[in-house]
């Protein structure tokens, strides 16, 4: 195959490519092909969890070259658009960018590694005297992005983060990431990020808060469980406020009515996965006693993906390559709409290499429906 996307400046080089060969080998080869270049200080690949996870390990350390981090997803964001098999990838080749690898396994130790991480990322910023950001990839099964989230940024202080959640095509079976030829599940790889180039870590959701508030009097928020909302149970509280009866409650219906949290000045998605037991209401993101909640409103996905281009334009000038992650339930709605194939397209105009992902990651919180980035300029 030839080279899908090649963008060459005199500060950034980025080459994107893709494969839907089911092949393991043959794609990977195909990958390899087009981003391979020379001096490359970091490469990002996204990948179907259809693959043999040995033999793409394997594959993958064999190459592709340099540092070289991933993980499984819910789908690929390429230079074709919405790609639902197969593997994509980028490499970014700059004498401004420098990249280091964590692994954070197993995540039950979260806390002691993110301690351990943060002095040397502190040690490495001191040391190059650059601007810094954070990317993170974590098992999107693992129940732990917010606690590893929450302490990372934490530990981190003023260095932003932004990352997704590994998927496994809407199996919830088992997701992993990628790391130094092996996948690992309950697992995460932070990547460290020193550059001089110009970047902008942005998030963006097509929903805005309505009136329409809420209390959550009763959960368990390590279970992702809501039990009362307002003193009631919570699937009969939550039909009442969007004037729906329980047996029309769905994944659609969830999906167009998400619940939103303030915090500071902004707000960010809470989705529901589901009705749970006895009542309760199963989330994607850990909510606890006593938090005041809003029902969302969605909005244009186009309108609000071109006003984030917009505002990231303002920030760096025309970006090189946006690094996205992109909520499934996004795409799903998409589909739900017909307007999954223009959108990718946009995606990739726009030059945004990504997955889709089961959660997303915003500097101290993990939220969902929701599109996280970076974008870099050259």
């Amino acid at each position: 195959m030839t080279p899908q996307d090649t963008t060459a400046t005199p500060r950034l080089s980025v080459r994107q490519g893709h494969s839907t060969n089911t092949d393991v080998n043959a794609a990977v080869r195909e990958l390899a092909a087009q981003i391979w270049q020379p001096n490359s200080k970091i490469c990002l690949v996204f990948f179907s969890d259809e693959y043999d996870r040995q033999t793409l390990g394997r594959a993958i350390q064999e190459h592709l070259p340099g540092l070289v981090v991933g993980c499984t997803t819910a789908g690929q964001l390429s230079s074709v658009g919405f790609q639902r098999s197969g593997i994509c990838g980028v490499s970014l080749a700059s004498d401004e960018l420098i990249a280091a690898p964590y692994l954070i396994h197993p995540l039950s130790s979260l806390v002691e590694q993110v301690g351990d991480i943060a002095e040397d990322v502190q040690a490495k910023i001191h040391r190059a005297k650059l601007p810094a950001f954070g990317l993170l990839l974590v098992d999107g099964l693992s129940m732990k992005e917010e606690l590893l989230t929450a302490a990372l940024f934490r530990a981190l202080g003023d260095v932003p983060i932004v990352g997704g959640s590994a998927g496994d095509m809407l199996k919830f079976q088992q997701t992993f990431v990628y790391y130094q030829g092996a996948l690992f599940n309950d697992a995460a790889i932070f990547i460290l990020l020193l550059t001089s180039l110009p970047f902008h870590v942005f998030k963006h959701q097509h929903f805005r808060p309505t009136t329409t508030r809420m209390v959550i009097t009763e959960a368990e928020p390590n279970q992702r469980l809501v039990k009362e909302i307002n003193g009631e149970p919570a699937v009969e509280a939550y039909a009442q406020l969007i004037g729906l009866p329980v047996d029309q409650l769905n994944g659609t219906v969830f999906s167009q009515h998400p619940l939103m949290l303030r915090i500071r000045d902004d707000y960010y998605v809470r989705s529901i996965a589901g009705v749970g037991p006895n009542g309760s209401l199963k989330l994607y993101c850990a909510i606890d006693v006593g938090l005041v909640l809003t029902i969302g409103q969605g909005y244009s996905i186009k309108e609000e993906f071109e006003n984030n281009i917009s505002r990231i334009e303002q920030h760096i000038g025309e970006p090189a390559v946006i690094i996205g992650c992109d909520c499934i339930h996004r795409r799903l709605e998409m589909e739900a709409q017909g307007i999954d194939e223009s959108i990718g397209q946009m995606f990739a105009r726009n030059k945004v290499v990504g997955f889709s992902t089961y959660g997303e990651q915003f500097n101290s919180a993990h939220v969902n429906q929701t599109f996280t980035g970076v974008a870099i300029a050259g």
